[in-house]
């Protein structure tokens, strides 16, 4: 049997409505594109394959891009919310690997902390990166990494917009925190007033 590895499943299948730039995936970024960047920066973080998961106008952004070193999947469900993504990109993963979840819209991304999470990441536990607020409390964000005997049921509980929050708030003691802040602020790309995110 295979030793498990770690894929990552990207989710960049969102419409960027609240940005109002179009999809967030194809918005330039050090030269490339955010899904280009953020998909290199999983690969060479440690993680073994990255399962890129389109949706909103799929075919141009695949036509702007270049993912030809990524598996790229499109979920013709997108607009039903996160879940469908996550379950999309799930669906193309090596049953026997560790499902870590990345979000396209999280420019401060670092490959440290990839490597940090999957460093950090023991057998049947959720590993997620988590970043101090102004108040200094350690807030969950993403990247999260399922283990491998985890991801069956943390996909059958996603629904909706939820993602894996159903599962997570469920099990809480199976949640291993790691600190992040010194590699980011965790910031997702929500509203115009995060551009500088991308600066």
């Amino acid at each position: 049997m295979r030793v498990s590895g770690t894929t990552a499943v990207l989710l960049a299948a969102g419409a960027g409505t609240r940005l109002g730039l179009g999809p967030k995936a194809v918005l330039p970024f050090r030269g490339q594109t955010l899904v280009e960047v953020i998909g290199d920066v999983l690969l060479s973080g440690g993680c073994r394959e990255v399962v890129v998961v389109l949706g909103a106008e799929a075919a141009e952004v695949q036509a702007s891009t270049d993912l030809t070193r990524f598996v790229t999947v499109v979920n013709p469900r997108w607009q039903s919310g996160m879940a469908s993504s996550l379950l999309s990109g799930a669906a193309a993963v090596d049953p026997s690997d560790h499902l870590l979840v990345a979000l396209v819209d999280q420019p401060g991304l670092t490959k440290p902390t990839v490597r940090r999470l999957l460093a950090h990441h023991r057998p049947g536990r959720v590993t997620a990166a988590a970043y101090r607020d102004h108040l200094g409390r350690l807030r969950r964000g993403h990247p999260l990494l399922f283990d491998v005997g985890l991801r069956v049921d943390a996909c059958a509980s996603a629904t909706g917009d939820a993602g894996a929050r159903v599962f997570l708030a469920s099990h809480p003691e199976l949640i291993d925190l790691v600190d992040c802040t010194d590699e980011s602020t965790g910031e997702d790309l929500d509203a115009v007033e995060h551009l500088h995110l991308l600066a």
